[in-house]
């Protein structure tokens, strides 16, 4: 057999740059498929309908691609829902027609399918409630009337670390702080092991990473790293509030939060 002609060898180089590139493409589909499913991982939220129609009044991290949101009518509807698709995070209701929180709470936690989920509940804020939230045996509780900036605050600290029980106490402490090298000034309205609501004229936005420095009754000064995860502005630019979830915190500065928090 004589020597292949250059059409032939035209069509064998097309043939075999087409099985190189389908076996590339069947390799890079996989590297990327492997890439897609090791580094995206979408955090699942249970939420009460009413409260999150309230927090869907302004922009949040719940509207980001890597949250999925499943609104619930009831908290009966909050447990089939989760018990369908367990979630990262449940945000209930204190009071419901057919199912309070307490034995919603009592459910999940009892239910080892279930168990492994963050819960925040939201009530009145009546001294009988929050002494029922105390015994919910949820991560954290929300009093009314309901603060935005408080909620997503704690939803946003729960999402991103490990669960552990928080109590928000209303508090105002002078505080300094800065970001990206420049100083402001501060006070809070709230704070607990999770974070804080700032009051403050400094220019922040949803996303910041800012250093606060401030003194507790018995405690030395403590310093903390924040990102902020709400803004709300005012009309008046010192009125400005800001939602900080604490991302560093020492043990130190932990503990003389919880013991304020305990009071």
């Amino acid at each position: 057999m004589g020597p292949p002609t250059n059409e032939a060898e035209s069509i064998g180089r097309d043939h075999a740059k087409r099985a190189g590139k389908q076996e590339w493409d069947r390799h890079f589909t996989g590297l990327c498929h492997c890439l897609y499913t090791d580094s995206y991982t979408m955090k699942r939220v249970i939420i009460a309908e009413d409260i999150y129609a309230a927090l869907r009044e302004e922009q949040s991290f719940l509207d980001r691609s890597d949250i999925g949101v499943a609104p619930a009518g009831s908290n009966s509807e909050v447990l089939a829902l989760h018990r369908e698709k367990p979630a990262d995070l449940v945000i209930a209701k204190l009071d419901d027609d057919k199912l309070s929180g307490e034995n919603l709470c009592s459910l999940i936690r009892s239910d080892s399918k279930l168990q492994k989920v963050s819960i925040i509940i939201v009530c009145s804020g009546g001294k009988a409630d929050v002494k029922r939230c105390v015994a919910c045996n949820a991560n954290v509780f929300v009093p009314g009337p309901l603060n935005a900036a408080i909620l997503l605050q704690e939803a946003y600290h729960l999402l991103h670390i490990a669960p552990r029980r928080s109590c928000r106490i209303e508090v105002k402490i002078t505080l300094e702080g800065t970001i990206k090298g420049r100083p402001f000034v501060g006070h809070t309205e709230n704070i607990s092991s999770a974070g804080m609501l700032l009051r403050s004229p400094a220019d922040l936005l949803e996303g910041d990473i800012v250093v606060c420095s401030f003194s507790l009754p018995g405690s030395k000064r403590l310093t903390v790293t924040a990102e902020v995860v709400r803004v709300l502005q005012k009309k008046r630019k010192e009125e400005n509030l800001f939602g900080l979830s604490f991302t560093e915190i020492s043990p130190a500065a932990g503990s003389a939060i919880e013991a304020l928090t305990a009071e």
